[in-house]
């Protein structure tokens, strides 16, 4: 591990497709990881030269971020959730980084016809006349979930598969990350309604300490958010591109902007089209819509006289400020 003042550390996930999709994000994002030797623990980022990158399990990675050893990290919310601690030392930067999605849950199973929400878990463990037993990874979320219930109950810690826990018999119930839920079903487990825990995806958080007191740490810390946001801002939207007839600029912006969709981000760009005949009255339209829009974008654009539509996927969206940026520098003034 490099201790060089003149760089900060990031780390990632080691292995598994939290991995493979950090590494993916980064790449999308213009910050591409140089790793030339797979069997190394840690790599680069040209992009950001005064960055080391290290990989770690994804809990080390929030243990290390909360502890000062690593400066950054980007490993799921579930983990973080788990092990942060209550010094607040680990500052979350950026919550929603589109992958890892995933719910830590109650599962209960199948046979339990009468035990389908919380309200009859707890009727349940109560009747049992001791502790519900409860296996999980995540001791400290699923214990202070139970607490507002005011369920008994006893945890079981476990490192290996949980859902064969109740079958096998030294569980009543298990508390474990659901995504799809087939694993549950090839179990004969079931999630309980209300017994979500914890929605999760993969997160970028970050020291507080080494934030307010190490400026290449802010700065790196900018850079991360600036393109981060940028990439998955863009990644949301399209430019499109059309040719339109009119007399003015300001004709077609009232027509565009009695449209539903197509206002664009703070309206559209227009400018003179040269065309053969030198009519003055063509000009083209660039916009920027939601993915979701786009259908209804070309109707619009087509029903007000736009024609050879363009559509291109984009790279980035800069603000003005990355929001998030901004939210990190009042947290940092607000602990002071």
């Amino acid at each position: 591990m490099s201790n060089d003042p003149n760089t900060v550390r990031l780390s990632l996930p080691s292995k598994g497709r939290l991995a493979e999709d950090s590494l993916e994000l980064l790449s999308a994002c213009g910050l591409k990881v140089y790793k030339p030797n797979p069997r190394q623990y840690e790599a680069r980022i040209p992009a950001l030269p005064e960055l080391v990158i290290l990989f770690q399990r994804p809990g080390d990675i929030v243990v290390s971020v909360r502890d000062g050893s690593v400066d950054f990290g980007i490993t799921g919310m579930d983990v973080i959730a788990e092990r942060q601690g209550e010094n607040g030392s680990i500052l979350v930067l950026h919550d929603e980084l589109g992958f890892g999605h995933c719910g830590l849950a109650l599962a209960v199973p199948e046979s339990w016809e009468n035990v389908h929400d919380v309200a009859g878990l707890g009727s349940y463990a109560a009747a049992l006349q001791r502790p519900l037993r409860v296996a999980t990874k995540y001791p400290v979320l699923t214990g202070r979930f139970l607490n507002q219930f005011n369920i008994e109950h006893t945890l079981i810690s476990a490192e290996g598969t949980l859902e064969t826990a109740p079958s096998i018999g030294y569980a009543d119930i298990i508390s474990d990350l659901v995504s799809s839920g087939q694993t549950l079903r090839d179990n004969r487990l079931r999630p309980l309604t209300g017994g979500l825990i914890l929605q999760s995806q993969a997160a970028l958080i970050a020291n507080r300490d080494t934030l307010t007191h190490n400026s290449l740490a802010l700065t790196v810390a900018r850079q991360l958010l600036e393109y981060i946001e940028a990439h998955l801002r863009a990644s949301d939207n399209l430019a499109i591109f059309a040719n339109m007839r009119g007399e003015s600029p300001e004709a077609i912006a009232a027509r565009i902007f009695a449209q539903e969709t197509i206002g664009g981000l703070q309206g559209p760009t227009l400018s003179r089209v040269m065309v053969r005949e030198q009519d003055p009255n063509w000009y083209a339209v660039n916009i920027i819509v939601h993915r979701n829009d786009l259908f209804r974008a070309v109707s619009e654009l087509r029903a007000i006289g736009g024609s050879g539509v363009v559509v291109m996927p984009l790279s980035y969206i800069f603000e003005e400020e990355p929001p998030r940026y901004t939210a990190m520098l009042k947290a940092l003034e607000a602990a002071r």
